[in-house]
């Protein structure tokens, strides 16, 4: 049976408790409709805009703690917005607590964004709950027995905004990323309702419109309970950062417009009067909204600028602008280029622009518009040093150093810039334009000057990343090729156990056997009779002698004793007494290490084996080894049938041991045979100074 177990919750892992999922969600309903019955009923009471706008506010409150409770019913924040909903509900009820309103707003604060207190990592929410409880009691007791509460309240506003602030920017720089989202809708609430109650004031100030700020302010705050409800909708969290960047730009815009009014006709001018208020704010209004299309119209209108200007071409430095976005989005190297030398020709006016690549003075095209073939350029290595150090040259320095582009673009005005990257010369770039276009100014030399680093950075990157990926697949080949090796290997092992093991008991064990019968006949006859005795004597000698034979032979095909005695080259003399097509050795070579002699001998030993069954009668064999201070070389070489090198003879298994033995000590083997014209084996082994014994003969 399986059963689906529900997600961890990052809290729950923490061992933070949470209140019961169904009691905090009716708590919070609850608290919230008291509220909002309080504020219906103190703004009948009170009468007035002021007291509705509050009454609407109040509401708006209680809305956000139920929205919030149904969108998490398990987080406290629910309650907190309902508290704070209930106390302003009751403030308006109750005149004398409206001091605790800035106390429930700081406390709601401190706990955002989701309410909880408890928990191992809430202790700093826990002390600045205290803080503004400790701060904010006294002056709610304070302004609930004055008359005059204004003064008193802002103060209490300020000193307790000042905490909240404070607790606010340090659970942001603490807080993971999704509570640090919804803590930034919270701030996007408050910049919202600061712009949104500075407009309401400089309105009144410069226009006289509204007549009453109160009520206006107080309505646009509904903007921050909106935005805590927004806070709680998992969907939506995580979008906040770019609505937040673009609200506090938009905000400050319209603030440094605000300000810019406020200075000049307030500080500068005389007040306006009733007749020109409406002029004034008409105009505020104009240039609020001029600020706040500022930026895509200077997008658009710079785009038609440059399209009057410069006609169907692009500004003469889109090419730099665009080539890096290009090459974030992985395009290939050749569309790139190709891309890039369409973007010359159109933001340059030219009538062709190429982009040739190449190492080592061989350069050849990579991109041309519009196209046509071209051969290869050589440079030799004094111009290859004299053009990698040049920088935007013309036609004058092109015919000494590179005259194979003047012969290619002929009557045409020519730009050449250099790809270098730390000195080494990796490719060009040509523009051309004819005689009776404008000629190259200084800003189309700067744009290929800094185009030509770019490009250069990526013809060096995509030159590592080819050398990269060709080193990954060889080192892919050698792995593979090493575990086949491996493999054959102890195939090989196995199979040369089990041969010694058929020689012993075919051939060693069968003459031991029967000496040891004859022996016993042997004793039987002692003191019989003699002659019999003596040809079985005799008989038990020759058998002796055979086995011992056989052994030898045995032994030989393990490690010759020759090889190890008198080195290469009577092993190999010996060897080829034994080949049945005739052959010559040339083998005036010293002692080498064992695993060399063994390796160059039983190579030839193969290469012997392999002629005497394909080279066909008639055949002659050549056996030469030799060395040098740097490498032991050695050729089998033979006039036979010869083979094609393409057919599966190739890989035979003889061919793959040669392999197999040069290759565990780094040598190389290689294979030259045709039809008719015979076969050469050879091979090649690296020699250290302290791999070689003695190279000289002996």
């Amino acid at each position: 049976m399986t059963t689906m177990s529900r997600p961890i919750d990052e809290r729950e892992a923490l061992g933070i408790t949470r209140a019961p999922l169904g009691a905090t969600r009716v708590l919070a309903i609850v608290v919230a409709i008291a509220a909002g019955v309080l504020a219906f009923i103190g703004a009948d009471d009170r009468g007035g805009q002021l007291a509705g706008a509050a009454a609407v506010l109040v509401i708006a409150w209680s809305l956000a703690s139920i929205s919030t409770a149904l969108t998490k019913p398990g987080e406290p924040l629910c309650l907190w917005v309902a508290v704070t909903a209930l106390v302003g509900g009751a403030a308006l009820k109750s005149q004398p607590l409206v001091g605790v309103v800035p106390l429930a707003l700081a406390l709601l604060v401190v706990a955002l964004p989701d309410g909880i207190v408890t928990g191992p990592d809430r202790g700093s929410v826990r002390r600045f709950l205290a803080t503004v409880a400790v701060m904010g009691v006294p002056f709610a007791a304070v302004i609930s027995a004055m008359d005059d509460r204004g003064p008193m309240i802002a103060v209490e506003s300020l000193v307790l905004g000042t905490v909240a602030v404070i607790a606010y920017t340090l659970r942001c720089r603490k807080a993971s990323a999704i509570d640090r989202a919804r803590l930034q809708w919270a701030g996007w609430g408050v910049v919202v309702a600061g712009g949104l109650v500075f407009l309401v004031w400089l309105m009144h100030v410069l226009v006289g419109w509204p007549d009453g700020i109160g009520a206006p302010m107080a309505v646009v705050t509904i903007v921050v309970p909106f935005a805590i409800a927004l806070s709680a909708v998992e969907r939506l969290a995580l979008r906040i950062d770019r609505l937040l960047v673009r609200t506090i730009e938009t905000a400050g815009l319209i603030l440094l417009v605000g300000a810019v009014y406020v200075v000049i006709v307030v500080g500068f001018g005389d007040s306006p009067d009733d007749a020109s208020r409406r002029t004034l704010g008409l105009s505020l209004i104009a240039a609020g909204i001029a600020a706040l299309f500022f930026v895509p119209a200077r997008n658009r209108l710079e785009e038609i600028a440059n399209r009057r200007v410069y006609g169907d071409r692009n500004a003469p430095d889109e090419p730099i602008q665009s080539f890096g976005a290009r090459m974030s989005r992985a395009i290939p190297l050749d569309e790139l280029l190709l891309q890039l030398a369409e973007s010359l020709k159109k933001s340059l006016q030219l009538v062709a622009a190429e982009v040739w690549t190449g190492t080592d003075g061989r350069l050849e095209q990579a991109a041309a518009v519009p196209f046509r073939h071209a051969d290869r350029v050589r440079l030799a290595e004094e111009e290859v040093a004299v053009v990698a150090r040049a920088h935007v040259s013309g036609n004058a320095w092109i015919q000494v150093w590179l005259p194979a582009f003047i012969e290619q673009h002929p009557g045409r005005v020519l730009r050449v810039m250099p790809l270098v990257h730390s000195g080494e010369l990796l490719g060009l770039i040509v523009c051309a334009r004819t005689p009776d276009q404008q000629p190259f100014t200084e800003e189309d030399e700067r744009v290929l000057t800094e185009l030509a680093r770019q490009v250069a950075l990526a013809l060096h990157n995509s030159a590592l990343d080819t050398a990269l990926q060709a080193s990954l697949d060889e080192l892919r080949v050698t792995n593979e090729e090493l575990r086949a090796s491996r493999a054959r290997i102890v195939a090989t092992a196995d199979q040369s156990r089990r041969q010694i093991e058929r020689n012993l008991h075919d051939g060693a064990q069968q003459h031991l056997v029967a000496l040891a019968v004859k022996l016993g006949l042997a004793r039987q006859l002692v003191g019989g009779d003699p002659d019999q005795l003596t040809t079985l004597l005799e008989e038990l000698r020759g058998d002796a002698q055979t086995t011992l034979t056989e052994l030898r032979e045995l032994a030989h095909g393990i490690y010759p004793p020759l090889l190890m005695d008198r080195g290469l080259g009577e092993a190999l003399r010996a060897a080829a007494n034994r080949s049945v097509l005739p052959t010559d050795v040339e083998a005036e070579v010293g002692r080498f290490p064992a695993d060399m002699e063994a390796a160059v001998y039983f190579c030839v030993l193969e290469a012997l084996q392999n002629a005497g069954k394909h080279a066909g009668e008639g055949a002659r064999l050549v056996v030469n080894v030799h060395a040098d201070d740097h490498e032991l070389y050695f050729s089998v070489k033979d006039d036979g049938a010869g083979f094609d090198m393409t057919s599966s003879a190739i890989r035979g298994h003889g061919f793959v041991n040669m392999e197999d033995r040069l290759g565990a000590i780094s040598g190389t083997l290689t294979v030259e045979s045709a039809p008719g014209a015979g076969t050469t084996i050879s091979g090649e082994i690296p020699l250290t100074v302290s791999a070689v014994r003695e190279v000289a003969p002996d």
